[in-house]
């Protein structure tokens, strides 16, 4: 239910934008979320490399920030991997996406070959040390730290990653409301 209510926003806040109602670019991305202690221990997984135990959020949002579809997994799960699931997902709710922007972790034939999308991997440039806002990533990270802003999912509290997905959606589905809300 609240996936359909999520995808209905999104409809409405890119029209009330004044842009197609369905996107041709996204974003993709996965976010480790520290686990509250919660649940039974084979419903989470450990990512060695940010030391998290707990679920991993997939999202793959448009070019302005909405969410268009998200997933959740147990961390140890590499992003390429949900990535593909999520690529292939979104296919039947957003037809149209043609070109996706990802990070290195997407990088690789497995990801450039899962669905028709072409995913362009956004690098940071050759000799960069320290922060750089990235062209079309910092776009996804905003999202990602908007839907944190949640008390709810400032940590992974949720039994089951059937309901820390619709948490997951429900937050970005509030903060569409918001900005429609706002724009009237």
């Amino acid at each position: 239910m609240f996936e359909r209510l999520a995808h209905a926003v999104t409809l409405a806040d890119r029209e009330r934008a004044g842009r197609e109602a369905s996107p041709t670019g996204a974003i993709l991305d996965a976010q480790a979320a520290r686990s509250g202690g919660v649940g039974p221990a084979g419903e989470r997984g450990y990512d060695p490399a940010r030391r998290v135990v707990g679920h991993k959020r997939h999202a793959l949002t448009d070019t302005d920030s909405r969410l268009l579809i998200a997933a959740v997994s147990k961390t140890d799960l590499h992003d390429s991997l949900g990535g593909i699931a999520l690529l292939r997902a979104s296919r039947r709710l957003w037809p149209f996406l043609a070109r996706g922007f990802a990070d290195r972790a997407y990088r690789g034939e497995r990801i450039g070959s899962a669905t028709a999308i072409t995913v362009e991997i956004v690098q940071p440039a050759e000799g960069q040390s320290g922060f750089v806002v990235q062209p079309r990533r910092w776009v996804i990270e905003r999202t990602l730290v908007w839907i944190s802003r949640c008390r709810r999912l400032a940590r992974d509290h949720e039994v089951t990653p059937s309901s820390a997905l619709a948490f997951f959606v429900l937050a970005a589905a509030m903060i569409l409301i918001r900005r429609i809300a706002k724009g009237v």
